[in-house]
């Protein structure tokens, strides 16, 4: 008898782990990281910056055509300003990708994880999601479109969460017009 409870327990314990883990009838759709684009826009007293990320892995998890998922991967490295040429271009991506800001030598990736994904309207939904930069993770909350096998999603990202201090207000008294402000924005285009 204490056997046979042993080996209920246990094909409970297992069972109902697996299908915890495991979504039902779930098709996961790799991204074509290729053909996806991640843009940002930074801003600053004076102005702001724009430029590109590169995804290095990503997709998205739906049961039947309803979003239920996703996990995406940014290579840090890649990270690029579009507005600039030359010289200024060089310094600004230097800087960004230092240690002033996002410290690409110690942290190459920044990730993304869906945790809730609710329908709010035809091919919408709010997502949220755990968004690590610099090793820390703060919860995001954001728009998803989807048509046929494109998504876009925009984003507000408070760089002050993530310990990006660099000419931040949040941190420093009379920068003036030196500030750029915390907030920067993200906007991705998906191919899967």
């Amino acid at each position: 008898m204490k056997k046979n409870a042993l080996s209920l327990i246990l094909v409970a314990v297992f069972g109902f782990s697996a299908t915890a883990t495991t979504p039902i009838d779930g098709e996961k759709k790799e991204v074509k990281t290729s053909e996806s684009k991640v843009t940002w826009k930074a801003y600053k007293v004076t102005g702001s910056h724009t430029g590109t990320v590169d995804l290095k892995s990503g997709s998205l998890l739906f049961d039947g055509d309803k979003l239920t998922g996703g996990e995406f991967v940014v290579d840090m490295s890649s990270l690029i300003s579009t507005d600039l040429e030359g010289e200024y271009k060089g310094k600004l991506e230097g800087h960004l990708k230092s240690d002033d800001f996002f410290g690409v030598a110690t942290h190459p990736t920044s990730k993304l994880v869906f945790t809730s994904v609710e329908a709010s309207g035809k091919n919408s939904y709010e997502v949220t999601g755990d968004l690590t930069i610099k090793g820390i993770t703060k919860a995001v909350t954001f728009d998803v479109s989807i048509y046929g096998s494109k998504a876009t999603a925009t984003l507000k990202v408070d760089r002050a969460n993530y310990d990006v201090k660099y000419g931040s207000g949040s941190f420093f008294d009379n920068l003036g017009d030196k500030t750029i402000y915390d907030e920067f924005d993200l906007v991705v285009d998906l191919e899967f």
